[in-house]
């Protein structure tokens, strides 16, 4: 039905349960959602990606799932970097990760830069916000990448 506002659906203080003695009214419903708010925050570069774990590198439950490599929630992992450069690279029109003062081949060049004007454009104004850290660029070269397992094992999302 929405957000309520209703308090009856809380525990008081005290910490008892409350039975629910009647079902949800309409006056109970809280505000509509605001689309087009002035503090809307820019979303996050979220890429999901189908990739081969190669190691459990942390866990900050227990030092003995990273000898067993079990696979917990919030544990740090190694993955395979290349799903997310292939990403990476059809976004941003750039390569991450490149050694310094490497240059690109004619053809790999060629293959970024083959665009007509309306779409250079959206990639020229997409470049604008396509810095990634240092770290992550070395990962990128090592083709490696550092990733916190976000979803318990067996759930789906």
């Amino acid at each position: 039905m929405g957000i309520s506002q209703d308090n009856w659906h809380k525990r008081p203080k005290t910490g008892g349960k409350r039975k629910p003695h009647h079902k949800k009214r309409k006056y109970e419903l809280g505000p509509p959602p605001h689309p087009h708010s002035p503090c809307a925050g820019r979303g996050g570069e979220c890429c999901t990606r189908k990739t081969r774990i190669i190691d459990v590198v942390c866990n900050a439950s227990s030092n003995e799932l990273v000898g067993t490599e079990t696979l917990v929630k919030n544990c740090i992992v190694l993955i395979d970097s290349p799903p997310y450069r292939q990403w990476y690279e059809s976004q941003y029109a750039l390569p991450p990760g490149l050694k310094k003062g490497a240059k690109l081949t004619p053809k790999e060049e060629e293959i970024l830069n083959k665009n007509d004007q309306k779409i250079q454009k959206k990639y020229d104004k997409r470049k604008k916000n396509a810095k990634i850290s240092s770290l992550l660029k070395e990962q990128f070269r090592q083709g490696k990448l550092l990733a916190c397992i976000a979803s318990r094992r067996g759930q789906c999302g």
